[in-house]
C-alpha cells in the first residue's frame, strides 16, 4: 500500500515571537529639549508650562530629570545634586532670590504640571529627598531658597506632597552636626507661618511624624529645652515656644503619672511614693499645684470598684483615701494647695457617679487625716467658685460644717 503525503499549504511562514526590545535611557536628550524650552521661553513660566504640556516628552520615564533641571537647571550626577554634563539655563529655583515672591511663581508652575500629570508627585519626592540630603553642598543663600520653596509648597497644599518625604530625610547626623537643618528648619518654620497658623504648622508636623521630636534638629550638645526655646525665641517663632513647653509640661506629667501609679498599685512605702514626687517635682520643674492634681488622679485610679455595689464602691474608696492621706498631707502645705485639692475632689465626685454621694465623707476623711485643715474646708463652704455640683455638695456637706462651727464657738 502506498503511503500518502501529508498536505501543506503553500506560502506559509513560520511565525516566531520577538523579543521586547526596550528602548535605552537618554536622560541628557530629554533634558536638553526642557533645558532649551526655557530658554527659548527666557524663564517665562507659564508660557514654559504651556510648551511643556503640549510637549510629547516621556515624563513618565524622566521625570527626575525634569525636576532635576527645575531646581538646578540642568541634570545631575546619579544619586547627587552635583552638576552633570550639559547645558543649563538660569531659570532654576536656586538661582533665583531668596524670597517669597520670587520662589512662589515657580511653586504655582509646579501645581500646574502636576495636576495635567499627577504621577510625577514621586518623582518631585525622589529629587527633593536628594537635595535635602545634600544641604551640605548647598550655599547658606541656596539653602534658605530650598526652605522657602519647601514652606511655599505645603502652604499651597502641593498636590499631596507628604511632609515625610520633607523630614525624615533631614534627620542625618552629619547634617545636624553642622547645624544646617536646624537652620533650614527655622527658615522653614518662618515662612510657612507667614500665611498659615501655628496649629497648621503643628498638623504638617504631625504628619511627617516629627512633632514630639523637634530636638532631633539640634545637634546632639544643644539637645535641651532652654536651647529650644533661646534659638527659635530669637528667630521670632514665640508661639512655637510657647507649644513646645506646653507640650513638654504634658509630657512630664504623664512620666510622673505612670511612675506614680506603679508605686501606689504595688502599694510601696509612702516615704519612697514621696521621693519620687520630690524627685519628679524638681527635675520637671513642676508646680504644686500639679503634684497635688495628680496624686489625686493616681490614688483615685487605683481604687478596685467593684460593678454595681455602691456600699463596697465607698468602703473601697475611703480606704484609699486613708491608706494614702500622708502622702497628699506632705505636698497639701499650704492653704491654697488644700483649697485645690477640695476642688479636685469636687470635681471627681461631680464627673463620677460611683462617687456623687461620697463627697462630705471624702472630705471628713481628709479633716480627719489632718490633710484639709478647717479653715480650707469653711472657705470652700462659704466662698467657692467651681460651680460643677456646687449646690448639691455643699448641702450634702452642711451638716459637717455645721459641726464644724458649732466646735469652734465651743472653744
Amino acid at each position: 500500500m502506498s503511503s500518502k503525503e501529508k498536505p501543506t499549504l503553500g506560502g506559509t511562514r513560520i511565525k516566531t515571537r520577538k523579543r521586547n526590545i526596550a528602548a535605552p535611557l537618554d536622560p541628557a536628550a530629554f533634558a536638553d529639549v526642557v533645558i532649551q524650552i526655557y530658554l527659548d521661553n527666557d524663564g517665562d513660566l507659564e508660557l514654559i508650562a504651556k510648551n511643556i504640556e503640549s510637549s510629547n516628552l516621556n515624563f513618565s520615564r524622566y521625570g527626575d530629570t525634569f525636576f532635576e533641571v527645575v531646581f538646578t537647571g540642568g541634570r545631575t550626577q546619579p544619586g547627587t545634586i552635583k552638576p552633570d554634563e550639559g547645558e543649563r539655563h538660569p531659570y532654576s529655583i536656586i538661582e533665583f532670590e531668596a524670597k517669597r515672591e520670587a520662589i512662589l511663581p515657580s511653586v504655582i508652575y509646579i501645581q500646574k504640571i502636576l495636576r495635567r500629570k499627577p504621577f510625577l508627585i514621586k518623582n518631585l519626592e525622589n529629587v527633593m529627598q536628594r537635595l535635602l540630603q545634600s544641604l551640605e553642598l548647598f550655599e547658606e543663600n541656596e539653602r534658605k531658597k530650598l526652605a522657602i520653596f519647601t514652606a511655599l509648597a505645603f502652604s499651597q497644599k502641593l498636590s499631596g506632597l507628604p511632609p515625610e518625604t520633607v523630614f525624615q530625610p533631614l534627620v542625618k547626623d552629619n547634617l545636624v552636626a553642622k547645624g544646617l537643618v536646624l537652620s533650614f528648619i527655622t527658615d522653614f518654620f518662618k515662612e510657612y507661618l507667614v500665611d498659615n497658623s501655628l496649629e497648621d504648622l503643628i498638623s504638617i508636623l504631625k504628619r511627617g511624624k516629627i512633632e514630639d521630636n523637634l530636638l532631633d534638629f539640634f545637634p546632639s550638645a544643644k539637645r535641651s529645652a532652654e536651647c529650644f526655646s533661646e534659638h527659635f525665641t530669637k528667630a521670632g517663632l514665640v508661639p512655637l515656644v510657647e507649644y513646645n513647653e506646653k507640650k513638654m509640661f504634658e509630657v512630664k506629667l504623664k512620666e510622673m503619672k505612670s511612675a506614680l501609679t506603679t508605686q501606689i498599685a504595688e502599694e510601696s512605702d509612702i516615704s519612697e511614693v514621696v521621693e519620687t514626687v520630690k524627685q519628679r517635682f524638681k527635675d520637671a520643674k513642676l508646680p504644686d499645684i500639679e503634684v497635688v492634681r495628680i496624686l489625686w488622679d493616681v490614688i483615685m485610679d487605683a481604687v478596685q470598684w467593684s460593678g454595681k455595689n455602691q456600699q463596697q464602691n465607698a468602703n473601697s474608696a475611703l480606704r484609699q483615701v486613708k491608706t494614702w492621706a500622708k502622702l497628699l498631707n506632705f505636698f497639701c502645705t499650704s492653704g491654697k494647695l488644700e483649697l485645690e485639692l477640695m476642688y479636685k475632689v469636687q470635681m471627681q465626685c461631680y464627673e463620677d457617679a460611683k462617687l456623687m454621694k461620697l463627697f462630705p465623707e471624702i472630705v471628713r476623711s481628709l479633716y480627719d487625716q489632718d490633710v484639709l485643715a478647717e479653715d480650707t474646708i469653711l472657705h470652700w463652704f462659704r466662698k467657692g467658685t467651681n460651680p460643677k455640683g456646687r449646690q448639691t455638695f455643699v448641702k450634702a456637706l452642711e451638716p459637717f460644717v455645721n459641726w464644724l462651727e458649732e466646735a469652734e464657738e465651743e472653744e
